[in-house]
């Protein structure tokens, strides 16, 4: 009898109504943290490691279990760390190794764990490993995918192949010294590595363990899916990718349709491994399990091989982008139902699910979806099965900052047109945190900072809506005590659209309440009947969670027959009795 039965036949025995011995990343609250932005100890307008610490009771106090934290490692920061040059060192601008010793010690006191941003598709060119690639030392000259290119009749020299690079322009750079192209998916000074040497994915292996021991929970992996490239011919040659006919731009991400440049098939096979090696260290160490989080924008299917296969195991948590992907301002609750249960339907079986609505890569929810939404999407988020991952600020409803052109940093804008730079940029979601309404918004007591402050800190702000009693900031802290009761952590879910305009979540365990989740996506108000939704529900429920949007009070009971939504309201309503 399997561990998970004996707990199925306990609840049917009103016994008990959770699994005790659940991983604790099922459920989990992840916050992720960008650095940068977070909090400035040192007065220099950049965030630091020392800036996390000392925030860490903010995390516990509004619920999180796990913090992710966005690159810090040592950086000449040509895409803000993500360009790492030392992959085992903490770079200056954010602290030193003792500093982050001190983190993960004060972490570890309050149980909150940390996850480590693994960059592992590239480097920096200033890498001591790309240094001697370049220079055609023997033992590293394959780190790096490398090619001399082709000279046309011309005698001009031309790259391998059309491959474009994700920051625009080709992804082929010449480099002068060794006199060969080296292939770069992102920045030109981020260099794919060659993952088909086994002595590069020991490198990395080796990263891991490295953090491991220095007591990180886990890593969340950086666009896994670039990791491999279609493998070269006989010859050393790489084919070209076959045209897109929506632009003419050749220096367009979109130019070419990216069918040898990611979502190869060897690649979840280098997750399986690093999940073994995270197993390995548990066996070798105890402790709570660590996790892999894995970052993927692939198709729905591929991104379900990174759970694993019959054979092996693979990330935890292969990262959800479903909703932030494909929901827009005006989808309807059809549209959320389908996105949603389309995951939890292909999701491999005794896999769990987890959801994502904002990160440091997109705009930030109220600024994509109205600021009247903001609750929306935390209360979804934080009542559908499984684990949720929130970027720093969603729990109060951030806005996107206004960055201008000659304040934009993102190389993602900087290397196209001053005319659309808004549309590429990602620095308005990253502009800093608002601790308080006090100048710089209690960020720094410096005098700048590295993008600007977004101008509405006064109103959105932690100091300001802690003292609100239905600020966005108290409804998050209140989603978080509801997702502690059995029905929420560990029980079914039923989710359906019951109209066009609204979208409900209905979870229930045996033996303990009914909750449902309501969510009036639009601007009418709208009446429910919940008996005409969910089966065998009992007649009466109470307010469990109300919104700012809303003219109940906690407390307040309803029949449930008619449940009535205020424009753009989102409640979550207990059963008076539990069934």
């Amino acid at each position: 009898m399997t561990a998970w039965t004996k707990v199925f036949l306990l609840i049917g025995l009103g016994l008990l109504a959770v699994d005790a011995a659940a991983p604790w990343w099922k459920t989990a609250s992840f916050y992720q943290i960008y650095p940068r932005s977070f909090k400035d100890t040192d007065g220099d307008g950049v965030g630091d490691l020392n800036g996390v610490t000392e925030k860490l009771e903010y995390l516990k106090e509004i619920g999180v279990t796990a913090t992710w934290l966005s690159p810090f490692l040592k950086s000449p920061m040509a895409d803000f760390g993500y360009d790492i040059s030392d992959f085992k060192e903490v770079d200056p601008l954010f602290g030193t190794m003792e500093d982050f010793e001190k983190m993960v010690s004060r972490a570890k006191e309050l149980d909150v764990k940390i996850i480590l941003d693994f960059v592992p598709n590239h480097s920096s060119d200033d890498c001591d490993w790309f240094l001697r690639s370049a220079a055609g030392e023997e033992q590293y000259k394959d780190y790096y995918i490398w090619h001399p290119g082709f000279v046309d009749d011309d005698g001009n020299r031309r790259p391998p192949t059309n491959w474009v690079s994700v920051f625009r322009g080709s992804a082929w750079e010449w480099h002068e010294g060794r006199q060969e192209y080296y292939l770069h998916q992102f920045h030109k000074k981020q260099p794919d590595f060659n993952f088909r040497n086994p002595v590069v994915r020991e490198e990395m292996n080796n990263v891991l363990r490295f953090w491991l021991e220095k007591g990180v929970d886990g890593f969340r992996v950086d666009a896994i899916y670039h990791a491999f490239e279609i493998e070269a011919d006989e010859n050393g040659n790489y084919p070209d990718e076959p045209r897109n006919d929506w632009t003419d731009d050749p220096d367009e991400y979109g130019y070419t349709h990216k069918i040898y440049t990611v979502d190869q098939p060897e690649t979840p096979h280098l997750v399986y491994e690093w999940r073994q090696i995270l197993e390995q260290f548990q066996a070798d160490n105890g402790g709570d399990e660590r996790i892999l989080m894995v970052e993927t924008w692939s198709p729905i299917e591929i991104v379900m091989d990174y759970y694993g296969n019959s054979t092996a195991d693979g990330a935890q948590i292969p990262f959800n982008f479903q909703l932030i992907s494909n929901l827009h301002y005006d989808s309807d609750a059809y549209h959320y139902e389908y996105l949603i249960n389309n995951w939890l339907n292909l999701m491999p079986e005794g896999k769990s699910a987890n959801w994502v609505i904002g990160n440091h890569d997109k705009n930030r929810v109220g600024s994509r979806f109205g600021a009247d939404r903001v609750d929306l999407f935390n209360i979804l988020l934080l009542t559908l099965p499984g684990c949720s991952i929130t970027y720093n600020g969603e729990e109060l409803g951030m806005l996107d900052g206004y960055v201008s052109w000659e304040d934009t940093v993102d190389p993602q804008a900087c290397n196209g047109y001053e005319a659309n730079y808004m549309d590429n940029s990602r620095d308005p979601a990253r502009t800093p945190m608002h601790w308080s309404d006090e100048k710089m918004a209690g960020f720094t007591t410096g005098k700048s900072t590295w993008l600007p402050v977004a101008s509405d800190f006064t109103q959105r702000n932690v100091k300001t809506e802690r003292g609100v009693s239905l600020s966005h900031l108290n409804v998050f802290k209140r989603l978080q005590a509801l997702r502690q009761e059995p029905s929420i952590e560990e029980g079914s879910a039923e989710i359906k659209a019951v109209s066009n305009y609204v979208l409900a979540v209905k979870r229930h365990l045996s033996g303990n309440y009914v909750y449902i989740s309501l969510f009036n996506i639009f601007d009418s108000i709208e009446n429910v009947n919940l008996s005409n939704v969910f089966d065998d529900l009992p007649a009466k429920f109470q307010y469990a969670l109300v919104t700012e949007k809303s003219i109940k009070k906690v407390g307040d009971q309803l029949s449930t027959s008619s449940v009535t939504l205020m424009p753009h309201e989102s409640i979550v309503l207990r059963s008076t009795v539990t069934v």
